[in-house]
């Protein structure tokens, strides 16, 4: 009897700890988060314009940063960039690179002006406590990829996209690329 009396008190405070106990006098702030608390933290955390996750680019060493992108003006590396950002990236960066609750946007001025040099070093290195995971095992060609892909996705200074495959009737139903 004496192990219940002891226990029933305790209960409450858990319970109360964890959101459980509803009409209680103690401030909200004592415990664990209320779920207005935790909704707030998850819409500050959307990465919109958070200049702490593109403050990660400026990190690169001016050796990395001075990197050309041997494939800058390669149309294929294009097309071969964007397979390897549907495949990695999309997950978290959204299927154009807008963005989304898992990671920023590449659409946004600091990651279109970054040197490509700075975008390979980020995807060789990572950024882990934020969730960017290293991708150094992809071969250097890929991350060059990568970063051509991303960079042509910032309009009219960027690099032509790639010419979309089209499957036309006339062809027998293979894909065929058309040019512009």
């Amino acid at each position: 009897m004496r192990t219940r009396e002891v226990l029933a008190p305790l209960a409450a405070f858990a319970a109360f700890l964890s959101g459980a106990v509803a009409g209680s006098t103690l401030p909200a702030t004592f415990g664990a988060a209320t779920s207005s608390q935790k909704n707030e933290k998850a819409l500050k955390y959307k990465y919109q314009d958070d200049a702490l996750v593109y403050a990660e680019l400026a990190k690169a060493p001016e050796k990395a940063r001075a990197k050309r992108n041997p494939l800058a003006s390669d149309r294929d590396a294009v097309a071969a960039g964007a397979n390897l950002f549907d495949q990695h990236c999309a997950e978290c960066h959204g299927e154009v690179g807008e963005g989304s609750r898992k990671g920023p946007s590449l659409l946004k001025e600091p990651v279109q002006s970054a040197a490509p040099g700075s975008l390979f070093w980020l995807l060789t290195n990572g950024v882990v406590r934020r969730g960017m995971p290293v991708w150094s095992k992809l071969p250097e060609p890929q991350r060059w990829q990568l970063v051509t892909y991303i960079k042509s996705l910032g309009g009219p200074a960027a690099p032509a996209a790639a010419p979309a495959a089209q499957i036309s009737p006339s062809s027998g139903g293979q894909t065929k690329i058309s040019q512009p």
